[in-house]
């Protein structure tokens, strides 16, 4: 039985949907602003993670991820570049799409984007109003009543008294409690504004979100995702608005993904300690961020470094090394073996699920699939043919095909660069054979650092992607 960890409840809970067989699931996208980097990208590959999962279960998915395209950073961002803000907004929403289906990350089921959301976002703030949990203010800002919320604080876990204890209150402001959060902002100059009730202007960030979900998957939703430092308050303000306008709970699963860092600290453009995805990508094949994400639990904070990124990438030569063809003129395995790899592939199927059913456990589900590439090698070495092998490669495609991975594909095209590679690991033969170690080890270093993996054994030198 799949179990989810439920930040609201905060604990592992067995997974149930509002509708049997459909999963509706919304994840905070990103305020397109600036170049994204690979801490957007780790929402995203979470995320997708938990969609594929969730399909090879069974469930239909019907997710959500939207875009921020109406923001002050987005606003300062234009202004500074002289430039209108929605052509800067438009600009990264194309560069991010391009990004994602790079690193294999299924396409959502809608992107909506906020200044296409206009109409229900003023209907929602209108519906807060008349029935007392929102008010409007002399300037034209709408702010939430915090205090009105009797449930307010339950996802983060935080009391209105705490949280107000050292906020700074306005003199002279339009909030009548200093933790009331605005739902509208009143236009200032220079700044996109749409026509409302209260004049012109738009959206608070929160109540974006809250509408994008009522006009895409309606009043309830079995998951909403999205990084840990959205909880608060982001994440609290959205059900706060969303169960007051509605009346009913709001998302059964509320689930969250730690924070990529580097050096320590949370990956951030204002603080500046960032590698974009693009850069990333220029470096590394795209599957090798998916397989750092898999190695960890996504709830946990995930480090950058070399290392972890060369770690992540011997892996996916690990698993694509069960993938290599047997040799010519295999004889075939013995009956002992058969048994053993058939075994392997039937434990390891069960023992994937077992992980995976634990909270997308992924770490666990690779150490599964880590035990039949083991097998799978070994088979081969004892002689195994290509038809006593295919099951198991099977097997070991369509999990690792479940996590998003694509072993199947090189790292690079070659177009004429199998024949040179060929050759390169011919000469290297003749090398060895003349114990000149040192061009040897150079030669194989080289072709290391191309994607061209060497393995020598007592049949002879084979390389693959």
């Amino acid at each position: 039985m799949l179990r989810v960890y439920n930040t609201l409840t905060r604990k592992k809970e067995e997974f149930q949907t509002l509708e049997p067989g459909l999963v509706k699931m919304y994840v905070c996208g990103v305020t397109v602003y600036s170049d994204a980097h690979i801490g957007h990208a780790m929402f995203a590959l979470v995320f997708d993670i938990v969609r594929r999962y969730l399909t090879y279960r069974g469930y239909e998915v019907r997710q959500v991820i939207n875009y921020t395209d109406v923001d002050d950073k987005i606003i300062n961002r234009a202004n500074a570049l002289g430039v209108d803000a929605s052509e800067l907004a438009e600009k990264y929403i194309r560069d991010f799409r391009r990004q994602i289906e790079v690193l294999n990350i299924l396409p959502a089921t809608v992107n909506p984007r906020a200044t296409q959301e206009m109409p229900q976002i003023i209907r929602m703030i209108e519906g807060l109003i008349g029935k007392g949990f929102a008010y409007p203010a002399k300037d034209g800002d709408v702010y939430f009543r915090v205090t009105k919320d009797p449930g307010y604080g339950k996802l983060s876990g935080r009391r209105i008294e705490d949280m107000q204890a050292g906020v700074r209150i306005e003199v002279g402001g339009q909030k009548e409690h200093p933790m009331d959060f605005a739902v509208w902002k009143a236009s200032k100059p220079g700044e996109p504004a749409w026509d409302s009730p209260w004049g012109k202007g738009r959206p608070g960030w929160h109540i974006e979100c809250s509408a994008m979900n009522l006009s895409h998957l309606g009043e309830q939703i079995d998951i909403h995702g999205g990084g840990n430092d959205l909880i608060f308050p982001h994440h609290e303000n959205e059900i706060a608005q969303t169960e007051c306008f509605t009346g009913k709970p709001f998302a059964r699963y509320w689930m969250h993904n730690g924070m990529l860092q580097l050096q320590g600290e949370k990956m951030s453009k204002s603080i500046g300690n960032l590698v974009t995805i693009d850069d990333f990508l220029s470096r590394h094949e795209a599957d090798a961020l998916r397989m750092m994400i898999l190695n960890g639990s996504y709830r946990a904070p995930l480090s950058y470094s070399d290392d972890i990124v060369d770690a992540a990438e011997r892996g996916l030569d690990r698993l694509r090394s069960a993938l290599k063809p047997a040799p010519a003129g295999a004889p075939g395995a013995s009956a002992d073996m058969r048994a053993t790899l058939d075994k392997q592939t039937e434990t390891t199927q069960q023992t994937f699920i077992e992980a995976m059913d634990d909270d997308f456990n992924s770490s666990g589900g690779l150490a599964a699939l880590f035990e039949l590439v083991r097998t799978v090698n070994t088979a081969r070495d004892a002689g195994a043919t290509d038809a006593e092998l295919k099951p198991a490669q099977d097997t070991l495609c369509t999990l690792t095909g479940v996590l998003g991975l694509r072993l199947s594909e090189k790292k690079a095209t070659g177009g004429g660069a199998e024949k040179f590679i060929a050759l390169l690991v011919e000469v290297r033969a003749e090398m060895r054979k003349q114990k000149n170690w040192a061009m040897s080890d150079l030669i194989r270093d080289r072709l290391k650092e191309l994607g061209v993996a060497i393995e020598d054994s007592k049949d002879g030198t084979t390389w693959h992607w």
